[in-house]
């Protein structure tokens, strides 16, 4: 399924990230930065098709935009989404290449931990990218 014919899709950006050397593929999708830079988790699932994470990254950066404005946050709303089991003897290196793409958003989008990205891995997608965040740096940051 297109992205643009898409029933979800009304975002701003929707970025596909692949790296064939790690086998990367992953989503990121910008809802919304009119209040902000797009903000929300990293999730690693190991989704049945692209079209199946394409839905699931469109909603939860929707949600992510309606979620941040009601908690009276500067942030908009985005979400992004590794196609791939989190249990891979890889996940440092798949992280790490996830990171790098994150980078070239130069702050339009930070990221956090979700659904298959535990507190442990923070510090790994941090080390390539300056829009990682925490809860703690989101309070510090406002």
């Amino acid at each position: 399924m297109s992205v643009f014919s898409h029933p979800e899709f009304d975002h701003e950006q929707v970025l596909y990230c692949h790296d064939p050397a790690i086998e990367l593929n992953a989503i990121i999708a910008l809802h919304s930065t009119a209040l902000g830079p797009a903000a929300g988790g990293c999730r690693m699932h190991p989704y049945e098709s692209a079209d199946e994470a394409l839905t699931d990254v469109l909603r939860l950066s929707k949600g992510m935009s309606y979620k941040n404005a009601i908690a009276g946050l500067p942030l908009g709303g985005g979400k992004s989404v590794i196609i791939a089991d989190p249990k891979r003897d890889d996940k440092a290196e798949l992280l790490r290449a996830f990171s790098r793409h994150v980078q070239t958003l130069n702050g339009q989008y930070w990221t956090a931990i979700d659904v298959g990205v535990s507190p442990k891995d923070a510090d790994i997608l941090a080390e390539n990218s300056d829009f990682f965040c925490s809860g703690i740096t989101i309070l510090r940051w406002l």
